[in-house]
């Protein structure tokens, strides 16, 4: 540990939330590089009666996102791939069209900032749905992308925002501009360079592997298969894509990694990108690049990696503009500061509350409070 600061609020809030709202939370904070808070609550497994402890690892889900991304944009500064190529340079058939018919360009871009008019909504029509990355599929990388590409886009390029599977397509664009795997790709240029041995596609310690649990009262543990309740529709959990080596690499939500790992690989990042990137990268990823075409008074707009917090206020945040934040539907939140020099990293084993729930927003406040910021 560095600095020893105490963070009672941060205590209260995952105290309160372990066993009832959350099984298990691995929480990191960093402060200017230091790391200063780290508290393992709950249960790993709570059937087996193991508690959370240091190193665990979690599926990530949309975590997969940002460490994908990075590794896109290293493949840039190495001249493999140009951010205005159309995504048809790489995967010649990926043509989805609007209603009225037109196949318009979609560029690498367009796929980073979710801008592509690609959604989430996997119903083609066709009966040929193509895999979000969190669940089932027996299929591999060039089918899902061949099925996304039967999907209609819910806008023009470049004229709206919305998160969606273009990461998964991006993967795909990867392994032709490279001429090795997704996960080649990003243990090359992301993992690897900066250590992270416990990230990547598939479990080499299921040991450490958190078991996944469903929100409930108390939170439900998942099965091979799980649909947990998200709003008005469902998420589908395929929990054994962490094992199965049959899977395909989904860029968008299929790697697996401790909370430890994403620390560092957000440190690495906030002061200045290397050794992965340089720093002329680093306003990709560090500002927002979808300004114009907010969907909603958000306050926030998205990079070419995650979102980027142009006005806190809007949500009532206590973060400074120019925050970086995204998380992972398995129950993920992460947050980086870089006017304080503030990395909060909360990975649970909950979903969906330890993502879009109360508890990381209840993190997010008590830390800026405990720090008297």
């Amino acid at each position: 540990m560095g600095r020893t600061i105490r963070f009672s609020g941060v205590d209260a809030v995952v105290d309160k939330a372990a066993g009832h709202k959350i099984v298990g939370a691995n929480i990191l904070i960093s402060l200017n590089g230091d790391l200063v808070y780290q508290h393992q609550a709950g249960f790993l497994d709570r059937e087996a009666g193991r508690p959370m402890a240091p190193r665990t690892i979690f599926r990530l889900a949309s975590v997969s996102k940002p460490m994908v991304s990075v590794a896109a944009l290293a493949m840039v500064e190495a001249g493999k791939l140009r951010l205005d190529d159309p995504v048809t340079r790489y995967l010649p058939d990926f043509r989805p069209r609007l209603p009225d018919g037109e196949a318009p360009t979609i560029t690498i871009s367009h796929l980073m900032t979710h801008t592509s008019g690609l959604t989430y909504d996997i119903d083609s029509g066709n009966g040929k749905r193509p895999c979000g990355g969190t669940g089932p599929s027996d299929f591999d990388l060039a089918e899902n992308i061949a099925r996304i590409s039967t999907l209609p886009l819910a806008f023009r390029p470049g004229t709206g925002w919305q998160y969606s599977l273009g990461i998964d397509v991006l993967g795909g664009a990867m392994e032709v501009a490279d001429g090795r795997s997704l996960p080649e790709i990003v243990k090359a240029r992301v993992t690897g360079p900066l250590g992270m041995d416990d990230t990547g596609f598939w479990s080499t310690d299921p040991d450490r592997l958190a078991a996944p649990y469903a929100d409930g009262a108390p939170p439900t543990r998942m099965g091979e298969v799980e649909r947990v309740k998200d709003g008005d529709g469902f998420i589908e959990f395929w929990t054994g894509r962490a094992f199965d080596k049959t899977a395909f690499p989904s860029g968008g939500a299929g790697m697996i990694g401790s909370a430890e790992d994403f620390l560092t690989f957000l440190e690495a990042m906030r002061k200045g990108g290397a050794p992965v990137l340089s720093p002329a990268s680093m306003p990709l990823l560090a500002e927002a690049h979808t300004v114009d075409i907010d969907p909603a008074p958000s306050g926030q707009g998205y990079s070419h990696g995650w979102s980027i917090y142009r006005d806190p206020s809007v949500q009532n945040q206590p973060c400074k503009p120019g925050t970086w934040a995204w998380g992972g539907i398995y129950g993920h939140q992460w947050y980086v500061d870089p006017a304080t020099g503030l990395t909060i990293v909360s990975f649970t084993n909950t979903a969906i509350e330890g993502c879009n729930g109360a508890f990381p927003k209840d993190i997010f406040r008590a830390v800026y409070a405990d720090l008297g910021l």
